[in-house]
C-alpha cells in the first residue's frame, strides 16, 4: 500500500521542522512524543505532514522539543 501523502505544503514543512529538531536532540519518536505529552503515532503523522494540529498541540510539541513555537511555524507556506 502506498504511503499517505502530506495534507499540504504547510503540514509537510512543519513536520520537516519537527523531525529536524527531534533529530538534533538525538531523540527517537517515542522519546520525543513522551516529552511532548502526545502519542508516538501522532508525532509520526505530524512529521510526515499527515496531521493538522491545534495550537495547543503545537505549543506542547515546541515545549517538549525545547524550541520556541514561533520557530516551528514562522515562514511556513500559506495553505491553499
Amino acid at each position: 500500500m502506498p504511503a499517505t501523502p502530506p495534507l499540504n505544503a504547510t503540514t509537510r514543512a512543519f513536520g520537516e521542522r519537527v523531525r529536524a529538531r527531534r533529530l538534533e536532540l538525538g531523540l527517537s519518536q517515542e522519546a520525543a512524543a513522551a516529552r511532548c505529552g502526545i502519542h508516538w503515532t501522532q508525532l509520526g503523522k505530524v512529521e510526515r505532514g499527515q496531521r493538522s494540529l491545534r495550537l495547543e498541540t503545537i505549543v506542547k510539541i515546541a515545549e517538549g522539543l525545547d524550541v520556541d513555537a514561533g520557530k516551528l511555524v514562522s515562514g511556513l507556506p500559506t495553505p491553499a
